[in-house]
């Protein structure tokens, strides 16, 4: 939403001190998730939006500075409107209450967004998957959002492999792959050779939640919907600064 992790954490900061200071003020009428982040789109948009551009330009650098410089080409709505619904899973109306916009404004906002992100990045994009069907439902869906794959890795030691012959951008990774080794283990192998963005899509999430997760990484949760892969995709590159901008690649 900011750019910025700390910015973004002072948000939700204010957001419960709000709670906190004002209880009678938070949304009874709707389910308690929903009256969350309405509590808190309205500290967002009460923000002074010249002060934050000014606070950010001086304060980002490196990969902050990066996403906030493609943060400020899309609208404010559009990209609330594809983390509500792509990551957060609120449908459409949900997402408008919580935007206060009309439900049928939702899925343009949505593409606008899309659309900006497709135009801003493009990336070479290793999947480790071990069920061909998936793996061929995944590639489709980065080959549709314009980007390349590298490979497909069906074990740890074909993926670290595969990962130094020819850099990615962004690895997709299963966790349980075909020789019983572990795509977890595959990640960090990766990751002590060079930093890279990762996407879990997984049927064993729980796997994820030892507090050893590595980092940089977004967990998606077999079945998944191809919408929200694609969110995924879009936002890990988004917020990655080696992402080559698309006019630049061409």
């Amino acid at each position: 939403m900011t750019g910025s992790q700390s910015h973004g954490d002072r948000y939700v900061r204010a957001t419960l001190e709000a709670i906190v200071a004002a209880p009678d003020q938070f949304p009874r009428d709707v389910d308690p998730r929903l009256g969350l982040y309405r509590m808190f789109q309205g500290i967002w948009n009460s923000a002074n939006y010249d002060e934050m551009e000014d606070h950010l330009g001086s304060e980002l650098q490196g990969a902050e500075a990066v996403t906030r410089a493609r943060l400020a080409r899309m609208t404010p709505l559009s990209r609330q409107a594809l983390l509500l619904t792509a990551m957060e899973g609120f449908t459409p109306e949900d997402a408008a209450y919580l935007i206060d916009v009309e439900p049928s404004e939702v899925d343009a906002l949505v593409a606008e967004a899309l659309a900006e992100i497709e135009k801003q990045t493009r990336a070479r994009v290793l999947i480790i998957e071990d069920e061909p069907i998936i793996a061929m439902d995944i590639e489709s869906i980065v080959r549709d959002l314009g980007h390349d794959v590298t490979g497909v890795a069906v074990t740890r030691d074909e993926a670290v492999g595969l990962a130094m012959e020819d850099r990615p951008g962004l690895v997709l990774a299963d966790i349980q792959l075909a020789d019983d080794s572990s795509g977890i283990d595959a990640v960090k192998d990766i990751l002590a050779e060079f930093e890279v963005p990762v996407i879990f899509i997984t049927a064993f999430p729980e796997r994820l939640l030892t507090g050893e997760r590595p980092e940089p990484t977004f967990l998606i949760t077999k079945p998944f919907q191809r919408s929200t892969v694609k969110a995924a995709i879009s936002q890990a590159l988004f917020f990655d600064q080696s992402t080559a901008p698309v006019a630049a690649a061409e």
